[in-house]
Protein backbone atom coordinates (compact mmCIF):
# COMPACT_ATOMS: atom_id res chain seq x y z
CA UNK A 1 0.00 0.00 0.00
CA UNK A 2 1.36 3.48 -0.85
CA UNK A 3 2.48 5.68 1.99
CA UNK A 4 -0.26 7.99 3.21
CA UNK A 5 0.19 11.35 1.47
CA UNK A 6 0.99 14.35 3.61
CA UNK A 7 0.01 17.96 2.83
CA UNK A 8 2.89 19.62 0.95
CA UNK A 9 4.83 22.54 2.28
CA UNK A 10 3.53 25.95 1.27
CA UNK A 11 5.10 27.45 -1.86
CA UNK A 12 7.86 29.97 -1.25
CA UNK A 13 5.94 32.62 -3.23
CA UNK A 14 2.49 33.12 -4.71
CA UNK A 15 1.74 31.13 -7.88
CA UNK A 16 1.53 34.20 -10.11
CA UNK A 17 5.00 35.21 -8.95
CA UNK A 18 6.51 31.86 -9.92
CA UNK A 19 7.78 30.92 -13.35
CA UNK A 20 5.95 28.18 -15.30
CA UNK A 21 8.89 25.85 -14.62
CA UNK A 22 8.63 26.50 -10.89
CA UNK A 23 4.90 25.86 -10.81
CA UNK A 24 5.30 22.68 -12.86
CA UNK A 25 8.03 21.40 -10.56
CA UNK A 26 5.85 22.12 -7.57
CA UNK A 27 2.88 20.28 -9.08
CA UNK A 28 5.01 17.27 -9.97
CA UNK A 29 6.36 17.12 -6.42
CA UNK A 30 2.82 17.26 -5.03
CA UNK A 31 1.45 14.69 -7.48
CA UNK A 32 4.48 12.41 -7.00
CA UNK A 33 5.06 11.96 -10.72
CA UNK A 34 6.29 13.92 -13.72
CA UNK A 35 3.77 15.27 -16.22
CA UNK A 36 4.64 14.23 -19.75
CA UNK A 37 2.52 17.09 -21.11
CA UNK A 38 3.79 20.12 -19.15
CA UNK A 39 1.62 22.62 -21.05
CA UNK A 40 -1.60 20.85 -20.08
CA UNK A 41 -0.40 20.57 -16.50
CA UNK A 42 -0.01 24.34 -16.32
CA UNK A 43 -3.41 24.90 -17.94
CA UNK A 44 -4.92 22.65 -15.29
CA UNK A 45 -3.76 25.14 -12.66
CA UNK A 46 -5.29 28.17 -14.41
CA UNK A 47 -8.75 29.21 -13.25
CA UNK A 48 -11.05 31.14 -15.57
CA UNK A 49 -11.07 34.10 -13.16
CA UNK A 50 -7.35 34.52 -13.82
CA UNK A 51 -7.56 34.10 -17.60
CA UNK A 52 -10.39 36.66 -17.74
CA UNK A 53 -8.10 39.29 -16.18
CA UNK A 54 -5.22 38.76 -18.61
CA UNK A 55 -4.73 41.04 -21.63
CA UNK A 56 -3.11 38.26 -23.60
CA UNK A 57 -5.08 35.14 -24.43
CA UNK A 58 -4.76 32.64 -21.60
CA UNK A 59 -6.37 29.19 -21.63
CA UNK A 60 -8.25 28.14 -18.49
CA UNK A 61 -8.84 24.67 -17.09
CA UNK A 62 -12.56 24.22 -17.84
CA UNK A 63 -12.08 21.92 -20.84
CA UNK A 64 -9.64 19.80 -18.86
CA UNK A 65 -12.14 19.66 -16.03
CA UNK A 66 -14.68 18.17 -18.46
CA UNK A 67 -12.25 15.44 -19.52
CA UNK A 68 -10.98 14.82 -16.00
CA UNK A 69 -14.48 14.18 -14.70
CA UNK A 70 -14.86 11.28 -17.16
CA UNK A 71 -11.34 9.92 -16.65
CA UNK A 72 -11.69 9.98 -12.87
CA UNK A 73 -14.93 8.05 -13.12
CA UNK A 74 -13.25 5.37 -15.24
CA UNK A 75 -10.20 5.06 -12.96
CA UNK A 76 -12.19 4.85 -9.73
CA UNK A 77 -14.62 2.40 -11.35
CA UNK A 78 -11.72 0.14 -12.33
CA UNK A 79 -10.33 0.09 -8.81
CA UNK A 80 -13.78 -0.60 -7.34
CA UNK A 81 -14.39 -3.49 -9.74
CA UNK A 82 -11.04 -4.97 -8.72
CA UNK A 83 -11.85 -4.67 -5.02
CA UNK A 84 -15.43 -5.96 -5.30
CA UNK A 85 -15.53 -8.65 -8.00
CA UNK A 86 -18.99 -9.83 -6.89
CA UNK A 87 -20.64 -6.43 -6.48
CA UNK A 88 -23.58 -5.52 -8.69
CA UNK A 89 -23.69 -2.51 -10.99
CA UNK A 90 -25.92 -0.71 -8.54
CA UNK A 91 -23.60 -1.36 -5.61
CA UNK A 92 -20.58 -0.18 -7.58
CA UNK A 93 -22.39 2.99 -8.62
CA UNK A 94 -23.23 3.82 -5.00
CA UNK A 95 -19.64 3.23 -3.89
CA UNK A 96 -18.28 5.41 -6.69
CA UNK A 97 -20.64 8.21 -5.70
CA UNK A 98 -19.13 8.17 -2.21
CA UNK A 99 -15.68 8.79 -3.70
CA UNK A 100 -16.37 10.98 -6.71
CA UNK A 101 -18.28 13.96 -5.37
CA UNK A 102 -17.44 17.60 -4.75
CA UNK A 103 -16.58 17.40 -1.05
CA UNK A 104 -14.56 14.21 -1.40
CA UNK A 105 -12.58 15.60 -4.34
CA UNK A 106 -11.97 18.85 -2.50
CA UNK A 107 -10.46 16.91 0.40
CA UNK A 108 -8.07 15.15 -1.96
CA UNK A 109 -7.19 18.46 -3.62
CA UNK A 110 -6.28 19.93 -0.23
CA UNK A 111 -4.00 16.98 0.52
CA UNK A 112 -2.30 17.38 -2.87
CA UNK A 113 -1.96 21.12 -2.25
CA UNK A 114 -3.65 22.23 -5.45
CA UNK A 115 -5.18 25.35 -3.92
CA UNK A 116 -1.77 26.90 -3.32
CA UNK A 117 -0.73 26.27 -6.93
CA UNK A 118 -3.72 27.80 -8.72
CA UNK A 119 -3.64 30.98 -10.74
CA UNK A 120 -6.73 32.87 -9.59
CA UNK A 121 -8.22 36.23 -10.40
CA UNK A 122 -7.76 38.85 -7.72
CA UNK A 123 -11.42 38.86 -6.69
CA UNK A 124 -11.65 35.07 -6.50
CA UNK A 125 -8.46 34.93 -4.47
CA UNK A 126 -9.67 37.57 -1.99
CA UNK A 127 -12.95 35.67 -1.55
CA UNK A 128 -11.14 32.51 -0.42
CA UNK A 129 -11.20 30.71 -3.74
CA UNK A 130 -8.13 28.65 -2.87
CA UNK A 131 -10.15 26.71 -0.31
CA UNK A 132 -13.53 26.70 -2.07
CA UNK A 133 -14.74 23.12 -2.44
CA UNK A 134 -16.24 23.51 -5.92
CA UNK A 135 -13.14 25.24 -7.28
CA UNK A 136 -10.78 22.68 -5.75
CA UNK A 137 -12.80 19.72 -7.03
CA UNK A 138 -12.83 21.16 -10.54
CA UNK A 139 -9.09 21.86 -10.46
CA UNK A 140 -8.37 18.31 -9.28
CA UNK A 141 -10.33 16.94 -12.22
CA UNK A 142 -8.33 19.19 -14.54
CA UNK A 143 -5.05 17.93 -13.08
CA UNK A 144 -6.21 14.34 -13.58
CA UNK A 145 -7.04 15.15 -17.21
CA UNK A 146 -3.55 16.59 -17.71
CA UNK A 147 -2.09 13.40 -16.25
CA UNK A 148 -4.21 11.32 -18.60
CA UNK A 149 -3.21 13.28 -21.70
CA UNK A 150 0.50 12.98 -20.96
CA UNK A 151 0.87 9.85 -18.85
CA UNK A 152 -2.13 7.80 -19.91
CA UNK A 153 -4.50 5.84 -17.71
CA UNK A 154 -1.60 4.20 -15.85
CA UNK A 155 -0.49 7.60 -14.63
CA UNK A 156 -4.01 8.36 -13.44
CA UNK A 157 -4.30 5.01 -11.67
CA UNK A 158 -0.98 5.63 -9.93
CA UNK A 159 -2.36 8.96 -8.71
CA UNK A 160 -5.58 7.28 -7.56
CA UNK A 161 -3.65 4.61 -5.67
CA UNK A 162 -1.81 7.24 -3.65
CA UNK A 163 -4.34 10.00 -3.08
CA UNK A 164 -7.61 8.04 -3.11
CA UNK A 165 -6.34 5.13 -1.02
CA UNK A 166 -8.12 6.28 2.15
CA UNK A 167 -11.38 6.85 0.28
CA UNK A 168 -11.23 3.41 -1.35
CA UNK A 169 -10.40 1.75 1.96
CA UNK A 170 -13.20 3.66 3.64
CA UNK A 171 -15.94 2.53 1.26
CA UNK A 172 -14.58 -1.02 1.40
CA UNK A 173 -14.83 -1.10 5.19
CA UNK A 174 -18.20 0.61 5.11
CA UNK A 175 -19.62 -1.79 2.56
CA UNK A 176 -18.37 -4.89 4.30
CA UNK A 177 -19.35 -3.59 7.72
CA UNK A 178 -22.82 -2.51 6.65
CA UNK A 179 -24.11 -5.27 4.40
CA UNK A 180 -24.14 -8.34 6.66
CA UNK A 181 -26.07 -6.59 9.43
CA UNK A 182 -28.48 -4.75 7.16
CA UNK A 183 -29.23 -7.81 5.01
CA UNK A 184 -29.83 -9.96 8.10
CA UNK A 185 -32.04 -7.25 9.61
CA UNK A 186 -34.15 -7.04 6.45
CA UNK A 187 -34.44 -10.83 6.10
CA UNK A 188 -35.42 -11.35 9.76
CA UNK A 189 -37.94 -8.51 9.65
CA UNK A 190 -39.52 -9.89 6.49
CA UNK A 191 -39.65 -13.56 7.51
CA UNK A 192 -40.09 -13.45 11.29
CA UNK A 193 -41.32 -9.91 11.94
CA UNK A 194 -38.52 -9.64 14.49
CA UNK A 195 -35.26 -7.78 15.06
CA UNK A 196 -31.80 -9.31 15.67
CA UNK A 197 -30.34 -8.46 19.09
CA UNK A 198 -26.62 -8.20 19.88
CA UNK A 199 -25.09 -8.61 23.35
CA UNK A 200 -21.47 -8.56 24.49
CA UNK A 201 -21.01 -11.75 26.53
CA UNK A 202 -17.26 -11.63 27.12
CA UNK A 203 -14.18 -9.40 26.85
CA UNK A 204 -10.61 -10.67 26.98
CA UNK A 205 -7.10 -9.29 26.53
CA UNK A 206 -5.44 -6.03 27.64
CA UNK A 207 -7.22 -2.75 27.00
CA UNK A 208 -5.19 -1.93 23.87
CA UNK A 209 -5.78 -5.43 22.41
CA UNK A 210 -9.30 -6.13 23.64
CA UNK A 211 -11.24 -9.02 22.09
CA UNK A 212 -15.04 -8.84 22.25
CA UNK A 213 -17.37 -11.83 22.06
CA UNK A 214 -20.88 -11.00 20.88
CA UNK A 215 -23.99 -13.16 21.00
CA UNK A 216 -26.70 -12.63 18.40
CA UNK A 217 -30.25 -13.69 19.20
CA UNK A 218 -33.50 -13.66 17.25
CA UNK A 219 -36.73 -14.00 19.24
CA UNK A 220 -34.66 -15.07 22.22
CA UNK A 221 -32.90 -17.90 20.33
CA UNK A 222 -29.10 -17.78 19.98
CA UNK A 223 -28.09 -17.87 16.33
CA UNK A 224 -24.39 -17.09 16.56
CA UNK A 225 -21.48 -16.11 18.76
CA UNK A 226 -18.48 -14.34 17.22
CA UNK A 227 -15.42 -12.41 18.31
CA UNK A 228 -13.73 -9.27 17.02
CA UNK A 229 -11.30 -6.52 17.94
CA UNK A 230 -14.26 -4.17 18.41
CA UNK A 231 -17.94 -4.59 19.19
CA UNK A 232 -18.85 -3.63 15.64
CA UNK A 233 -16.45 -6.14 14.12
CA UNK A 234 -17.81 -8.91 16.35
CA UNK A 235 -21.39 -7.96 15.49
CA UNK A 236 -20.63 -8.10 11.76
CA UNK A 237 -19.06 -11.54 12.13
CA UNK A 238 -22.07 -12.77 14.10
CA UNK A 239 -24.44 -11.38 11.47
CA UNK A 240 -22.50 -13.18 8.72
CA UNK A 241 -22.76 -16.49 10.59
CA UNK A 242 -26.45 -15.90 11.25
CA UNK A 243 -27.16 -15.34 7.58
CA UNK A 244 -26.10 -18.93 6.97
CA UNK A 245 -27.94 -20.28 10.03
CA UNK A 246 -31.04 -18.28 9.14
CA UNK A 247 -31.02 -19.68 5.61
CA UNK A 248 -30.34 -16.34 3.94
CA UNK A 249 -27.10 -17.39 2.30
CA UNK A 250 -28.30 -16.24 -1.09
CA UNK A 251 -28.59 -12.71 0.25
CA UNK A 252 -25.01 -12.51 1.48
CA UNK A 253 -22.79 -9.83 -0.09
CA UNK A 254 -19.73 -10.69 -2.09
CA UNK A 255 -16.25 -10.33 -0.57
Amino acid sequence: MPDAPKPPDAPASRPEKQSPAERLARLEACARQAFQDPQQALVALTHKSYSNEQKDECEDNERLEFLGDAVLGVAVSQRLMERFPNATEGELSKLRALIVNEEALARVARVVGIGELLLLGRGEDLQGGRDKASLLADALEAVIAALYLGNGILGVLAFIDVFFADALDGVAQGRQGRDHKSILHEAVAQRLKATPRYRVVNQTGPEHERIFEVELTINGEVYARSTGRSKKEAEQAAAEKSLETFGATALKPGP
